[in-house]
């Protein structure tokens, strides 16, 4: 009864739009007006002092376990939540414990592997063939087809740059290497990754023999804080400064302005808050371990700390929206291909990991912001106004 009784007032306040909630007794109560367009099922009950311990975590595990069934949108379930101010996922109460977090060089290799090491197998199953892992960006009407999307993106960021043939490039957190073929395949670039993902370096290594670029691609098995005194007229970094932990940003920054030739220029993609920063408990825990989405405000100190200067800010939050929706519906495709490779467990977590993060850039929670930055004044490198980043860059560059 006790159980009951907390459930309800945990429930009845959660969400912005009517929910089904039924009960592991068989009994179903619906909280909100209307007609109800998510059913939540509780198989079992899940312990109370587990919810109040960390409700993210507890629910999370609950879902992956099968105690937890949805029937409706995942997304739009969740997107309610964090659209209700009086939601548990806003209350402190109820996100009281958060795993450890450490972000040694060793600690982040062995997050990073943790995450990207599952397999190229399973990231190439539900990926789009650039096998890009990161905000796309659609144009011209486009909202379906992320190939495009994703190379569009790569372009967008390498525009941005006002590349000039000949120049170096580094794209600390490399991925499968799109962006740093295609920066030294289409604009003529002398480019380096690095990764810390052992199937990524593999991938990318055998992409440079396959294209033929060994003369002006190279990638590294390495943190990004070891590759010594060497500098880049460009510096690139997609999705990383989430990765690399909170007391850490700061260095991140400095290391990107010391890896940069005078005058360089830098573009930033990443995951961000205009609330402040935050920590998800069970996103951390299973997901992204070490992982800390920085507050806006809060990167754009480091930056200018760092000695550089912002030239340009971009959100691209509903890109990114769209992106997991697409990623989601590319996933269930191959679910039971993906249940056979990595189990039932497994499958529901990163179903649920996907629509949780679209719901969360859906509803503002969190935003991806592109961050252009030159070491010493903008206007030695870059054009007065942005119409130089929408210029088509058609043909590709042979050295």
């Amino acid at each position: 009864m006790l159980e009951k009784t907390f459930y309800k007032q945990f429930l009845s306040n959660s969400f912005n739009i009517p929910v089904t909630v039924t009960y592991w007794d068989g009994k179903s109560e619906t909280y909100g007006e209307g007609a109800p367009q998510v059913n939540i099922i509780f198989k079992e009950a899940v312990p109370i002092k587990e919810i109040t311990k960390n409700a993210s975590i507890a629910l999370g595990e609950a879902y992956m376990d099968g105690r937890i069934e949805i029937k409706g949108d995942i997304q739009e379930l969740i997107t309610a939540a964090y659209e209700n101010a009086d939601s548990f996922i806003h209350n402190k109460k109820f996100i009281k414990f958060l795993p450890k977090q450490k972000h040694s060089e060793k600690a982040s290799k062995e997050d990073v592997q943790s995450h990207y090491d599952v397999g190229n197998d399973f990231y190439r199953l539900w990926l789009d063939d650039t096998m890009t892992y990161s905000c796309a960006y659609f144009t011209n009407g486009n909202t379906d087809d992320l190939f495009q999307a994703q190379q569009d993106k790569v372009d967008h960021i390498l525009q941005k740059l006002n590349p000039k043939a000949g120049n170096t490039l580094l794209d600390i957190g490399c991925g499968w290497g799109t962006l740093m073929l295609t920066a030294a395949e289409k604009y003529g670039l002398r480019v380096t990754g690095v990764t810390l993902s052992q199937e990524q370096f593999d991938y990318v290594t055998q992409q440079i023999k396959d294209k033929g670029l060994e003369h002006i691609a190279e990638v590294k098995l390495l943190d990004y804080r070891e590759l010594g005194d060497r500098q880049w007229d460009y510096v690139t970094s997609v999705g990383m400064f989430e990765h690399v932990g909170e007391e850490n940003l700061g260095e991140y920054f400095k290391d990107v302005n010391r890896y940069l030739t005078d005058d360089g220029v830098a573009l930033i993609h990443g995951i961000t808050r205009q609330q402040g920063g935050a920590y998800n408990g069970w996103i951390n825990k299973y997901i992204f371990p070490g992982g800390y989405v920085p507050g806006l405000t809060e990167n754009i100190q480091h930056i200018v700390d760092a000695g550089m200067q912002i030239s340009d800010m971009e959100p691209l939050r509903r890109h990114y929206q769209r992106t997991l929706e697409i990623w989601d519906d590319n996933f269930n495709a191959k679910r039971q291909a993906i249940e056979k490779m990595q189990g039932i467990n497994f499958t529901r977590m990163w179903d649920l990991y996907l629509n949780a993060c679209a719901a969360s850039f859906e509803s503002g929670n969190i935003d991806v912001i592109q961050f252009l930055m030159t070491k010493g004044p903008s206007g030695r490198v870059l054009p007065i106004t942005r119409d130089y980043m929408y210029e088509a860059q058609s043909e590709t560059v042979h050295e």
